[in-house]
């Protein structure tokens, strides 16, 4: 069982020393199992402390609330995946899109018990929800991944064309992820199929870049994205 100690410097944070880093590690993972097992809103840090075999004080010391361990689970996860797209290959945007997509999906899948047990947050309005201000560090880490895939890319579109391709190609990757959590196929056969099709229409879609109206249509309707679920324009 781990228990407070008073060694090392005063004032120093929490999950410093590496008994920290491992008491921490423990309530996290089992704080994420819960949340999968029983819910969001059925799960309480006193369940957490409980079966971590800790005391509810040590708990807080780390998690001082349900929504902490949120943050730390989006912390981790975009931070997995923004370090694995680093090896993005070079080529069309269309196909670095795709690998971003299936790294993703790649990297979520050992976590979609629990995030699908948060559905009703992370699409809600909530300070834990996807696209509000408190959660702004991880989206922002994502979209960066999805905006990148078409501003580096041989085919990209110009700059402000561009940035607005990569925040709505975000978009549909969330749209993806939901299908994803959701579907009940076996061994969530619907979804490889989904990225499939996506795949086939993208050559498509990248061929209507070409066309002078589209560049303004994207960017319409990135600014829609952006009024209707950051709250700003850009």
């Amino acid at each position: 069982m781990f228990t407070q100690k008073r060694k090392g410097k005063r004032g120093r944070p929490p999950g410093q020393t590496s008994q920290g880093v491992a008491a921490r590690r423990l309530l996290y993972e089992t704080a994420i199992r819960l949340i999968g097992e029983r819910g969001f809103g059925e799960t309480t840090l006193r369940d957490v402390a409980q079966a971590a075999n800790v005391s509810v004080g040590l708990l807080y010391r780390y998690f001082p609330s349900k929504q902490a361990v949120v943050l730390a689970l989006y912390d981790e996860l975009s931070a997995d995946q923004e370090a694995r797209v680093t090896k993005m290959p070079r080529g069309k945007w269309r196909d670095r899109f795709l690998f971003s997509l299936d790294t993703s999906l790649e990297i979520l899948r050992p976590h979609r018990q629990t995030l699908s047990a948060l559905i009703p947050v992370l699409v809600s309005n909530a300070p834990d929800g996807l696209f509000s201000a408190t959660t702004a560090f991880s989206r922002e880490r994502v979209q960066h991944i999805y905006q990148d895939a078409v501003v580096g890319a041989l085919d990209s579109p110009k700059e402000k064309v561009a940035a607005a391709l990569g925040r709505l190609l975000y978009l549909i990757h969330l749209a993806v992820l939901l299908w994803w959590l959701l579907d009940k196929s076996p061994q969530q056969r619907a979804t490889r199929a989904l990225v499939k099709l996506i795949a086939q229409a993208l050559p498509a879609a990248a061929m209507t870049m070409r066309l002078p109206k589209v560049g303004s249509f994207i960017l319409a309707g990135d600014r829609l994205f952006q009024e209707a679920l950051i709250g700003e324009v850009q």
